[in-house]
């Protein structure tokens, strides 16, 4: 099996990607499934985290801070927003599931003691978050701003996306594995990818301009991709829909991407 194609465990503990296991430098991924009325603590030493509350309801407690009712959704395929909570590096969280929950928790290096750019621990609106239609025809599909650059943090950038059947995603083909700003910037990716119904999987390229990494998987209901540099493209078959939480961060808070010139022209191309 491809070292970027990670599988689920049955486990309360779904995924747990570290910078070690993935082999880069930044982004951390974990993803847990509770059951009403578990207690999880989490605090990761220099990481800044972003606690996406994917389907059910918890309750959230940072230092003297509480929220209740973060989240609500059933289902990620909900055309609702889910409950996110930033917590800066090094502080601790305590989440009580209220209901069942799929919890993803985001995480990169940051700086505490707030000498960063992140601020206080706080709870993510839904006005917060930005949504957009990318592409057009069976390119189309719909982009949730979880984490934007817009927004205080000091690495981290996370986005949801629902691809509708039959349609292609990240496409055009593009990367983000060059520090070479203003057209470029260098981001380590996760993809956490979801499938309605769930018996369904995605195809998911990941490759160089030199193909010393040219990988295809594919991808089933809760797996991860991870994509180190190059391009990474997604199609999803027809009668599936695709949700994927996206997790970036490098050493410049900053998405700015390439398109693969071989399809460029596909932008320029009239329906």
């Amino acid at each position: 099996m491809s070292r970027l194609l990670i599988k689920p465990a049955k486990a309360q503990q779904v995924h747990r990607i570290t910078p070690h296991s993935a082999g880069w430098k930044y982004v951390g991924f974990e993803l847990y499934d509770l059951q009403t009325g578990q207690h999880l603590s989490l605090r990761q030493a220099g990481r800044e985290l972003c606690l996406v509350v994917l389907s059910g309801t918890t309750r959230v407690k940072v230092g003297a801070q509480l929220w209740n009712g973060v989240g609500g959704r059933s289902s990620v395929f909900d055309e609702q927003a889910p409950g996110v909570i930033y917590v800066p590096a090094g502080v601790g969280a305590e989440v009580l599931a209220d209901t069942s929950v799929e919890l993803a928790v985001c995480s990169a290096p940051g700086q505490s003691n707030g000498q960063g750019n992140s601020g206080q621990a706080r709870i993510i609106d839904d006005a917060m978050m930005s949504q957009e239609v990318r592409g057009q025809g069976s390119n189309t599909r719909y982009v949730r701003n979880i984490l934007p650059e817009d927004q205080p943090a000091d690495s981290l950038l996370v986005v949801e996306v629902i691809t509708p059947s039959g349609n292609w995603s990240s496409y055009p083909p593009h990367k983000h594995d060059r520090n070479a700003l203003p057209e470029e910037s260098k981001l380590e990716e996760t993809y956490y990818h979801r499938l309605n119904p769930p018996s369904g999987y995605v195809h998911q390229r990941v490759y160089t301009d030199n193909r010393s990494l040219d990988e295809t998987v594919s991808a089933e209901d809760r797996d991860v991709v991870l994509v180190p540099e190059g391009y990474h493209p997604v199609g999803v078959p027809h009668g599936y829909t695709s949700y994927y939480l996206n997790v970036m961060a490098g050493a410049v808070r900053k998405w700015r991407f390439a398109n693969d010139p071989a399809h460029e022209w596909l932008l320029n191309k009239a329906e």
